[in-house]
């Protein structure tokens, strides 16, 4: 019945909504909500599994701790995506603070007026 679809898409029936969450769940639960989130935001569920088979290759090549930290990072950002996730891998930048760095304070000299002067 699936001989119609192509190779590259044959390889993916093996794999279920069921199947591709319970293997998220194992790294731990902030990499199982971008996995859900990913499939949610297909039309079709199905959409989203080359998406979530390539952040299992990303947690087979950079560990569980570090892919649920990447996942951690995604969320809070709302960039649940394989790309985003490869690239916050990538850039180290799950090691970052999620909070901003809060702005340097604003320089005072004699020719800044401030707000005040344009009202």
């Amino acid at each position: 019945m699936d001989e119609h679809r192509p190779k590259s898409h044959q390889k993916y029936l093996e794999w279920t909504l069921g199947r591709i969450i319970q293997w998220a769940g194992t790294i731990g639960p902030q990499c199982a909500k971008v996995v859900e989130k990913i499939l949610q935001d297909r039309p079709h569920p199905e959409m989203g599994f080359r998406s979530c088979l390539g952040i299992i290759r990303l947690g087979k090549a950079v560990g569980n701790a570090r892919l649920e930290a990447a996942c951690r990072r995604a969320l809070h950002f709302d960039a649940c995506s394989y790309s985003s996730l490869k690239s916050i891998l990538q850039k180290q930048l799950e090691t970052q603070p999620l909070e901003p760095e809060p702005p340097l304070p604003s320089p005072t000299h004699e020719n800044l007026r401030g707000g005040p002067y344009y009202n």
